[in-house]
C-alpha cells in the first residue's frame, strides 16, 4: 500500500476542478491509500482560499490526514534550507517542512513541482495536470 503526502499544488487543482488532480484523488481512495498533508499545506490553502470556497475547502483539508509539525521535523527543514543554501538553492520554508514531513514519516511526496524539491533521498511522484 502506498502512503502519500500532497503538495499544496496538489489541493489547489483540486479545488479548481481540474481533472487530473480529481481523479488522482479518487484513485487514491478507491485504492484506500493513506492520504496526507502537512499542517504546512493546510495553512497554505487556507491563506489562499476565497470566502465562497471556505466549506469546499475545509471539506477537502479535514478527509486528509493532516501530519503535524514536531521538533524533528522542523529541525529537518532547517538542515535542509541550509544544506541547500550553501549549494546556491533556495528552499521556501513550506517546501522544506513539506520534504522535511514526507522524509519523516517515509511518505511518497506527490506534487507538480518536482523542481522545488531537489532531495534525492525524498521519493516523489511527479503528476503532471498538462
Amino acid at each position: 500500500m502506498a502512503e502519500h503526502l500532497l503538495d499544496t499544488n496538489i489541493l489547489i487543482l483540486a479545488l479548481r476542478s481540474v481533472p487530473k488532480a480529481l481523479d488522482f484523488l479518487d484513485v487514491l481512495d478507491q485504492k484506500r491509500e493513506r492520504t496526507c498533508i502537512s499542517v504546512a499545506t493546510r495553512t497554505e490553502v487556507l491563506a489562499g482560499m476565497r470566502h465562497h470556497e471556505e466549506e469546499r475547502t475545509m471539506e477537502l483539508l479535514d478527509s486528509l490526514e493532516n501530519l503535524p509539525v514536531d521538533e524533528a521535523i522542523a529541525d529537518r527543514a532547517g538542515r535542509l534550507i541550509y544544506q541547500y543554501a550553501r549549494q546556491g538553492v533556495q528552499l521556501s520554508f513550506p517546501d522544506a517542512v513539506i520534504a522535511a514531513t514526507a522524509l519523516h514519516h517515509d511518505l511518497t511526496l506527490t506534487t507538480t513541482n518536482p523542481k522545488h524539491f531537489p532531495m534525492p533521498e525524498l521519493r516523489l511522484y511527479p503528476l503532471d495536470v498538462e
